[in-house]
């Protein structure tokens, strides 16, 4: 299994930018898919972006344009940079691997079901 620590987190004010990262070791990291996920208090877990092994890359609508995933193979670290960032960003965000078969879309759906992950980093946008 991977292990996942996330960072970057902080306060910022809306319209700020993040890069929040999320540093994988123990198994080989570079054969993970990653995806970013957030949950809002008294809100459920959801997804922001996925990216797969493939570098196929996937946002959810809440992200596109503004939030921006990749991959360091070096670091074995996903980031996730963030920008226009608005009040109702503000969650603790996760990041989450697994060996995924399937599109990165379904694997961002499904991210539930993804068997390792992190402890969170919060995020918190001031208006």
């Amino acid at each position: 299994q991977v292990q996942l620590v996330e960072s970057g987190g902080g306060l910022v004010q809306a319209g700020g930018s993040l890069r929040l990262s999320c540093a994988a070791s123990g198994a080989t990291a570079d054969h993970y898919d990653i995806g970013w996920f957030r949950q809002a208090p008294g809100k459920d877990r959801e997804a922001v972006s996925c990216l797969t092994t493939d570098v196929s890359i996937y946002y959810e609508d809440s992200a596109k344009g503004r939030f921006t995933i990749s991959k360091d193979n070096d670091k074995s670290t996903v980031y996730l940079e963030m920008s226009s960032l608005k009040t109702e960003d503000t969650a603790v965000y996760y990041c989450a691997a697994d060996q995924w078969r399937g599109s990165v879309q379904a694997m961002c759906e499904k991210g539930y079901t993804l068997r390792s992950w992190g402890r969170g980093t919060q995020v918190t946008v001031s208006s």
